[in-house]
């Protein structure tokens, strides 16, 4: 195998690669790149993938990892927060999660497309590293708020997809933004209308009344 050397790969270039194949799937509403479109934005050798990833599949592992390591961090940074009540808590992350499918519209259709294309070790893993962490996080943060009284008792892991459910939904629905009502652009105008939207549906059904 050839070294980046011979590649003319310059410093940052295997970031550079998932940064660009990150644009093309928010840009493109998709979760599959072409080598050649990623190469021709990128400016980099499309052997580069080989060299770095193995394959386009490494790739798109790559990048799911990159994407889901920083939200899990974020997470349980905040389930951590001293001095936060519970209610700030869960309408600051419901918040972030609006921000982050808008920023990775693609998270949870790559998701399940590279858990369908992996051997029963690798969904694991995945599932082990990522998934269930936020599932703990929702246990943690639910249990908080009906422990304080704020929060009526409701199942964490229903309450899980419910909230990505909400995001991934709207974030992956431009061909519906488009043909119903003429507008094919994620704008922030349009992000931050929905994040106060659907921070109102949610805190409404899981306040104490």
């Amino acid at each position: 195998m050839a070294d980046k050397q011979d590649l003319n790969a310059p410093p940052g270039a295997r970031a550079l690669l998932l940064d660009t194949a990150s644009a093309i799937m928010r840009d493109g509403d998709v979760i599959d790149i072409s080598l050649s479109e990623l190469s021709l934005r990128s400016g980099l050798n499309s052997a580069l993938v080989k060299y770095y990833f193995g394959n386009k599949a490494g790739l798109l592992k790559a990048l799911l990892d990159r994407d889901w390591e920083a939200i899990v961090t974020s997470v349980d940074a905040l389930v951590a927060k001293d001095g936060w009540a519970p209610e700030a808590k869960l309408r600051r992350h419901i918040l972030k999660v609006v921000d982050t499918f808008y920023e990775v519209p693609y998270l949870n259709r790559l998701t399940m497309r590279v858990i369908r294309e992996s051997d029963d070790t690798e969904a694991r893993r995945i599932a082990d590293c990522y998934l269930s962490p936020m599932y703990r996080a929702y246990e943690s943060l639910i249990g908080d708020g009906v422990a304080a009284g704020v929060f009526r008792p409701t199942d964490p892991q229903l309450f899980y997809f419910t909230v990505t459910g909400a995001a991934d939904r709207f974030f992956s629905a431009r061909l519906v933004l488009k043909h119903c009502f003429d507008q094919d652009t994620l704008t922030e105008t349009l992000r931050d209308r929905y994040r106060e939207h659907t921070l109102d549906i949610i805190m409404a059904g899981i306040l104490a009344r």
